[in-house]
């Protein structure tokens, strides 16, 4: 069999290789460019997951239809937030505020202890510095500075509008200016407000018919890899599935261990320091730390006795959750190296940011689904 001279197969092949690295790369590059986006709707699947997986359970305990028990899972969870928000918000707000308290007081004592001993620590860098700590420069840019914003006041609030017809993307910033500091608190809790909104959204949507969203993702795999798509699909969802229902129980357990052992002691803010404990244990490795440190740093105020007793606690149910608690429960999910887990944080952080570092976990386990379906299992079938 010839080929065309002015067709051959080898162009048509080096064409399709062509075409394809440079859509890995456009694909690259968008990942890329909308990694918070990205993340943000792997977020919302995780929320999914979560109640697909609750939705499941409550099957094999009330025989009724599936939007029936979801309906019922999303009313007991918003029942469970209102109900903790109500009761406890005001104890963990007080706590909290308290202990960021103690945490500075106690933070600036170990800066003199060690400047004593000839090692400084600013605990002031990277933070915006004021008029009063710039010098002679800082206090001709705060005369500047207090001219413009004469020209503001003199503007007001119409000034502010002027500037969001000339670029209604400045609207924002030019609040800030305007309003100050409770500008840049209102934004953020708006910023944290919708993210939580889309993934309840994303979770809730994709929870309510979960085939449709698998078939509608297999229709853009090739009809020879469809089943091969089917099964890392199935996979990376069982996988998710376990990895998440055995996180929840693990950061239930450090969070009553550690409120109840500081509790005993009489460390002050047990509850938000068993909560924060709790909560920074979805982030391996280095959520633990940071819990250690905050620990550490409000027992100071109880004296050595309470420091000892403190590390202790901290020591203690670090070691029930690392040879206890996550080898029982997520020896089916993840069963991965502790250094490869935190060689994956240290990649997805340098690329992603807090979120790369916060989901790195269950991307992990995905990234394992899919070279265990594509890449170990394709090489196997080569070999035989």
């Amino acid at each position: 069999m010839t080929t065309s001279p002015h067709n051959p197969a080898g162009a048509r092949g080096l064409a399709a290789a062509g075409i394809a690295v440079v859509a890995f790369a456009a694909g690259l590059w968008l990942a890329w460019t909308a990694s918070a986006t990205l993340l943000l709707i792997f977020s919302g699947i995780l929320f999914a997951v979560f109640l697909d997986g609750l939705t499941r359970g409550l099957g094999y305990v009330l025989p009724i239809a599936r939007g029936f028990r979801l309906a019922l899972a999303c009313l007991v969870l918003a029942g469970l937030a209102l109900g903790l928000s109500a009761f406890g918000g005001a104890t963990v707000a007080r706590q909290a505020r308290d202990l960021g308290t103690t945490v500075r007081q106690q933070s600036e004592t170990v800066r003199d202890w060690l400047k004593e001993r000839g090692i400084e620590i600013d605990l002031s860098q990277g933070m915006p510095t004021g008029p009063g700590n710039q010098g002679d420069h800082g206090d001709e840019a705060g005369r500047a500075e207090g001219k413009e914003s004469g020209g503001q006041k003199q503007g007001g609030l119409a000034g502010l509008a002027s500037g969001a017809l000339k670029s209604p993307g400045s609207l924002l910033s030019d609040a800030g200016s305007v309003l100050g500091p409770a500008a840049t608190v209102v934004i953020g809790l708006f910023n944290a407000l919708g993210n939580l909104l889309v993934i309840v959204f994303l979770g809730v949507a994709i929870a309510a018919d979960p085939g449709s969203y698998r078939d509608g993702a297999l229709r853009l795999v090739p009809r020879r890899h469809r089943e091969k798509g089917a099964r890392v699909l199935d996979g990376s969802g069982e996988t998710l599935r376990h990895w998440l229902f055995g996180q929840l129980v693990t950061m239930a357990a450090i969070f009553v261990l550690t409120w109840a052992g500081l509790s005993v002691l009489g460390i002050g803010g047990a509850l938000i320091l068993g909560l924060q404990a709790g909560l920074l244990a979805f982030v391996p490795t280095i959520g633990p730390l940071i819990a250690g440190v905050v620990i550490v740093l409000s027992s100071l105020a109880s004296g050595f006795n309470g420091l000892l007793g403190a590390l202790g606690v901290y020591l203690a149910v670090q070691a029930a959750e690392s040879y206890g608690l996550t080898p029982f429960i997520q020896r089916q999910a993840l069963d991965l190296p502790a250094a490869t887990i935190f060689a994956g944080q240290l990649l997805l952080g340098v690329l992603f940011g807090l979120w790369g570092v916060a989901l790195a976990l269950p991307l992990v386990a995905v990234i394992k689904v899919l070279l265990e379906e594509l890449y170990i299992e394709d090489g196997a079938e080569a070999e035989t």
